[in-house]
């Protein structure tokens, strides 16, 4: 359920796409966001600095990452009631956050968030990029 209701103002309630996307990108660091339908491995929606590889390219790899991990019993298979949420890779010089989504949708969507480590921290980042969805889905 997504709504096209947004104020675009800093503390405003965010229930759009784009206004969701847009706080993402407020987080300290962030480089680039790409939503992404893990179904087909296509990006929904991106926006930020895309240098290395295009939003459609990073939806596709990302993707891979994503389906290995899912499909790893080591990695994803503890209890019933403890799914993977998140991904976190760490490079030299900064982080990405790949983040499953909750939702009445076929497939698995994620987000991707890319961020400078000179600028982020990775323990706000998470929580921030976290409370953005969450107040997207309506939480």
């Amino acid at each position: 359920m997504l709504s096209n209701i947004f104020e675009d103002r800093p503390g405003a309630r965010v229930n759009s796409l784009d206004g969701c996307l847009k706080r993402i990108m407020e987080i300290p660091g962030a480089c680039g966001v790409t939503l992404v339908d893990g179904a087909s491995g296509l990006a929904v929606a991106a926006v930020g600095a895309h240098d290395i590889v295009d939003e459609h390219e990073d939806a596709a790899g990302t993707t891979d990452v994503m389906r290995t991990v899912l499909a790893c019993t080591a990695l994803s298979s503890s209890s019933a009631d403890d799914d993977v949420r998140e991904l976190i890779v760490c490079r030299d010089k900064g982080f990405h956050l790949l983040h499953l989504l909750d939702g009445d949708f076929e497939g698995r969507l994620f987000v991707h968030a890319v961020f400078d480590g000179a600028a982020a921290n990775l323990g706000m980042a998470r929580y921030q990029l976290k409370a953005a969805l969450e107040e997207m889905a309506g939480r």
